[in-house]
């Protein structure tokens, strides 16, 4: 079994060590698998995710990516080169088109497709952004449309490691369905391990595995 990401006794509290958000979370992630973190509102689910994706340290504990202790590995250099996050609030950059967001985040990551924007227009294509938005503003588009290109912008970069947070959570049914297919072969066909927030049950369900957070513990379905 390959491990990519691996937690360890990780440990997260906001203001007093004494009421931990969770403690000791022992999980590993491996590519080529999509999973679901499910749990109530306010349960710590993007919390984890943002441990995940390498936006705040742990109290205690660690984070592994193939082995290597996050800290070790540096948070900027990680978030670069390892992880693409699909924020809830999209993190868009509201004064590019679709494609210039896809452009510019290829160029950032120094994707293997970078400058290619043939490649860029597929994947939106792929996600149901119509030709004719593809050039438009961000702010012109619909918030499930700007969700959609959140997604498309993950797709078109390289890292192995994918977060996204509610990323259904705008989207209609047909929509929601052609996104967690889009995932599904992020994971299955490109082997990447991506890792989903998500309060939906449908979606956790067509996900490969489930990690359940109730009462500060976290366990697998």
């Amino acid at each position: 079994m390959t491990v990519m990401l691996t937690t360890k006794d990780l440990t997260y509290w906001y203001e007093n060590s004494d009421n931990p958000l969770f403690q000791n979370v022992n999980l590993q992630f491996e590519p080529g698998k999509l999973y679901a973190i499910v749990g109530k509102s306010g349960s710590g689910k993007t919390t984890f995710l943002s441990l995940l994706a390498g936006l705040d340290q742990p109290k205690a504990g660690d984070i592994l990516y193939e082995g290597t202790p996050l800290k070790r590995i540096g948070l900027t250099n990680y978030r670069r080169h390892d992880v693409s996050v699909v924020f809830q609030a999209y993190n868009l950059f509201t004064y590019m088109s679709p494609l210039n967001n896809l452009m510019t985040a290829m160029a950032i990551t120094n994707s293997t497709h970078q400058g290619n924007k043939q490649y860029a227009t597929e994947i939106l294509a792929s996600v149901g952004i119509a030709q004719a938005d593809i050039t438009r503003n961000v702010t012109h588009l619909s918030g499930g449309q700007q969700q959609r290109v959140a997604i498309a912008r993950t797709m078109a970069c390289d890292a192995p490691l994918v977060v996204a947070d509610e990323p259904t959570g705008n989207l209609d049914e047909q929509n929601t369905q052609s996104i967690i297919k889009q995932f599904q072969q992020l994971a299955h066909q490109q082997g990447k391990c991506v890792i989903l927030v998500t309060h939906e049950p449908d979606v956790a369900k067509q996900c490969d595995q489930q990690i359940q957070l109730v009462n500060h513990k976290f366990s697998v379905v």
